[in-house]
């Protein structure tokens, strides 16, 4: 079954140092050589951030994310185990569990048909 990792936390307190993206990049090898790792990116700030809604049909932009938090979203992997308690395990290992939030969300499946 597949999950998404979600992360979130406060943008304005990134990794302070080399050491600690060094602790992001080891988890994610680490995933890759259990074979669970589908994809995964980090994201911009939320200042790079555009929403777009519709409204009575015309197309609203706006600079930033659609709600102000203390957290923001991150990044994200996907991963690929057998059930939530393995997801949750891969979620602890996350650098920021400590200092942020980790969603953890199964990914939806539509069967399209043949």
């Amino acid at each position: 079954m597949k999950y998404i990792l979600l992360y979130y936390e406060d943008e304005s307190n990134p990794p302070s140092d080399e050491a600690e993206m060094e602790k992001w990049f080891a988890v994610a090898e680490e995933m890759t050589k259990a074979g669970v790792h589908v994809s995964g990116d980090a994201l911009h700030p939320t200042s790079d951030a555009t929403t777009v809604r519709v409204k009575s049909g015309d197309t609203v932009v706006t600079d930033g994310p659609f709600a102000e938090t203390r957290e923001q979203l991150g990044g994200f992997d996907i991963i690929d185990v057998p059930d939530l308690d393995a997801a949750i395990e891969w979620a602890a290992k996350m650098p920021n569990a400590h200092k942020g939030s980790i969603e953890v969300r199964p990914v939806m499946v539509f069967d399209q048909g043949a």
